[in-house]
């Protein structure tokens, strides 16, 4: 299994170091979309640098020399709803190269630049008009950070168990070393406090599969490599699929004393009837909880990468103010900030790992506790 692994990271990091020697051109003479929004602005848009960092996207771009864009292209994965645009075809796989960054139709698609769908892949008619939104499943810059970050830990977490068969009654080494003492700090000051002695260990694969998985991502996403730099845990999109998975185990797991503190607490009675003021409060808390888990970790590891590349625009746009020597001067102080901001997002990281932890450990410990 691990030699699996091994060859599948291999195979990820050739495919990407071939994707990346794919430098794409954009031609002068290369016609624009119809809603015009490929013409060349004169200045720096910080807005559009920011959100391009930040957002999910078909490629992963690595750099830009003047009209020479480096990127990684992944795959676009669709199923068309109007087959009778396509001659009658409705499935449709392809690189995302194809778009030349959005500047190009392919296949009667295109990445729309409209206001409605910005960023997002559309089906255009035989007058290039927008014609809706096919069903879309392509690997993505964040789905694809996905895919590398749970082999990744698949191949840390397996490297580790076959390292503890073999110490057994030994002193723990190498990534045993590293791990072990994390795992036994989320069992003893997490998982025991918070759900209780007698019934933490049926959560314990969920909680170090919730906590690795985020930490690792958190890390990965401050590394401007690729196959690194995917802005994972600040979509919102895998937060919310992570604060789901909480909300489900929490749920499924609640038992009589729980539902009844929810529908029926023991409160005075006109807190009840005739409106049931109490029990809309208590429901109302099932929902805010794992909603708080999403947006938490979503703001706090988005802000992190926007408050990076704000300080790198402030280069450009004094220099587009003020003359490249003022751009120069302040660079130094724009990239020690930067540094600063990265190194406080690696704490950041830990403790947002932390936190939604601890959080969906207290949701099952309060789902889950006796009645006093």
């Amino acid at each position: 299994m691990l030699t699996q692994i091994k060859r599948l990271i291999i195979f990820i990091a050739l495919f990407f170091s071939f994707g990346a020697l794919q430098a794409q051109h954009t031609p002068e003479n290369e016609p624009a979309n119809t809603e015009s929004s490929h013409k060349k602005e004169n200045g720096f848009n910080a807005g559009d640098f920011i959100i391009e960092h930040v957002s999910d996207a078909y490629d992963w771009h690595i750099t830009s020399f003047g009209e020479k864009h480096i990127t990684i292209p992944l795959p676009v994965i669709l199923y068309s709803k109007h087959p009778e645009l396509h001659e009658g075809k409705t499935f449709f796989v392809f690189l995302s190269s194809k778009f030349h960054h959005g500047h190009n139709n392919y296949k009667g698609f295109r990445i729309s630049q409209s206001k409605e769908n910005k960023g997002k892949i559309v089906e255009i008619n035989t007058k290039g008009h927008e014609a809706g939104k096919p069903i879309d499943i392509s690997i993505t810059k964040t789905i694809a950070g996905v895919i590398i970050s749970v082999i990744i830990l698949l191949w840390l977490i397996l490297s580790v168990a076959r390292s503890s068969v073999k110490n057994k009654g030994k002193a723990p080494s190498g990534l045993q070393n590293l791990f072990e003492p994390v795992i036994l700090f989320i069992r003893d000051e997490v998982a025991k406090p918070a759900i209780g002695e007698k019934k933490y260990e049926k959560f314990m694969p969920f909680l170090l599969t919730l906590f690795f998985f985020i930490l690792l991502n958190n890390l990965m996403g401050l590394i401007p490599i690729p196959p690194f730099g995917a802005n994972v845990t600040g979509n919102i999109a895998i937060t919310m699929v992570l604060a789901l998975f909480t909300f489900f185990i929490t749920t499924i797991n609640g038992n009589k004393h729980y539902w009844k503190e929810i529908y029926n607490p023991d409160v005075p009675w006109w807190l009840k009837y005739p409106i049931p003021l109490m029990p809309i409060v208590e429901l109302s808390g099932v929902i805010t909880k794992p909603f708080v888990l999403m947006v938490r970790l979503f703001a706090n590891m988005l802000a992190g990468h926007m408050i990076v590349t704000v300080f790198v625009s402030l280069i450009f746009i004094f220099a587009g103010l003020f003359g490249a020597g003022v751009g120069l001067v302040a660079s130094p102080v724009s990239v020690a900030f930067s540094v600063f901001i990265l190194l406080l997002d690696v704490l950041v990281s830990f403790i947002q790992a932390y936190v939604f932890t601890l959080l969906s450990a207290l949701y099952f410990g309060m789902a889950t506790s006796d009645h006093h």
